[in-house]
């Protein structure tokens, strides 16, 4: 079998992200080709509101039209633009749409949280079974903006679940207070989070048994960036990020720092996108909370994920 060239689309909550890559399903090889990211937060007052603003449309739509001019440039033969917690939740997601439709020619799958959660976990994993010093089962949790996927499996999927927890759903819902992010917060709003967060995990508990996994595998940007700050990297390095192992003790104290940092020490860290410097702190304790609810030691940090999973979808 030959290999196809395939262009992935994954618009969470947060950002807007594109793979482009030759798959070869008969020898599990993903050559990457193109592999970029924008945050666009289209989730922007969605919790608050129902709808996806217009603004955040444009954003959104803005992204698409340099992705199509990427994907053409390629030479991609399959499209997938698949979307997430956002636009299921949104009243107007019809408009979303059609925008997209109009500009990449695809019309975007709004999948359910379990699909979410098995493209996650096949990015994630598909370089790991075999390992013996990263042995099954996993327990791959894709922190996203709105939303948390946890799934258990080991060469395929045993239980998978979404909740609605996510960076920036949490930094909407508690540090947020007319239009203005608190900074640092105070402990009473932390709290508040932490009881959001626990309460989203016994919800997955009842599903996924999240204390079975051997391996922790964390996904999406909150991961990644408490990663590169682990590392000590002084510029962002996704070869560097892969599969690199963060401490449970580092991330408490890394999570401890961001969130009792400003917004100005926050954007100074030389690894911090401009679009998470406001959502970091909520997303890196929802991590904190699920190494403490499943006891893991570590967690290893992926730069394969759903986007993955969806270009082996496609192959």
């Amino acid at each position: 079998m030959t290999r196809t060239r395939v262009a992935a689309i994954d618009c969470g909550t947060n950002s807007i992200r594109l793979l482009v890559a030759d798959a070869d399903p008969a020898t599990g090889e993903l050559a990457e080709m193109d592999r970029r990211m924008q945050i666009v937060r289209l989730g922007q007052d969605v919790d608050r509101t129902g709808r996806l603003a217009p603004e955040a449309l444009e954003r959104t739509f803005a992204a698409c039209r340099e992705y199509a001019g990427a994907i053409k440039a390629h030479g991609a033969e399959r499209i997938r633009f698949v979307a997430t917690s956002a636009s299921r939740d949104a009243a107007n997601r019809d408009e979303f749409v059609r925008g997209v439709l109009d500009i990449l020619g695809v019309e975007p799958e709004v999948i359910t949280g379990d699909q979410e959660a098995e493209f996650s976990f096949t990015g994630a994993t598909k370089e790991l079974t075999g390992r013996d010093d990263l042995a099954g089962p996993y327990l791959v949790v894709d922190i996203g903006g709105g939303s948390t996927e946890f799934v258990v499996g080991d060469d395929h999927v045993r239980a998978a679940r979404s909740v609605d927890i996510g960076c920036v759903r949490m930094t909407e819902r508690h540090l947020v207070r007319d239009g203005v992010v608190s900074d640092p917060p105070d402990p009473g709003r932390i709290a508040a989070i932490r009881d959001d967060i626990r309460a989203a995990l016994d919800l997955a508990e009842e599903t996924v048994p999240l204390r079975e996994a051997h391996t922790l595998v964390g996904l999406a940007g909150s991961v990644t960036t408490v990663g590169a700050i682990a590392l000590g990297l002084q510029a962002y390095d996704s070869a560097a990020i892969h599969h690199s192992r963060v401490p449970y003790e580092r991330v408490r104290e890394i999570t401890g720092d961001l969130l009792a940092a400003t917004h100005d020490e926050r954007a100074a860290i030389p690894v911090m996108h401009p679009g998470r410097v406001d959502v970091i702190g909520a997303g890196a304790l929802v991590l904190l909370e699920i190494m403490e609810r499943t006891g893991a030691r570590e967690v290893v940090v992926s730069e394969h994920d759903i986007l993955d999973g969806i270009a082996w979808s496609i192959a």
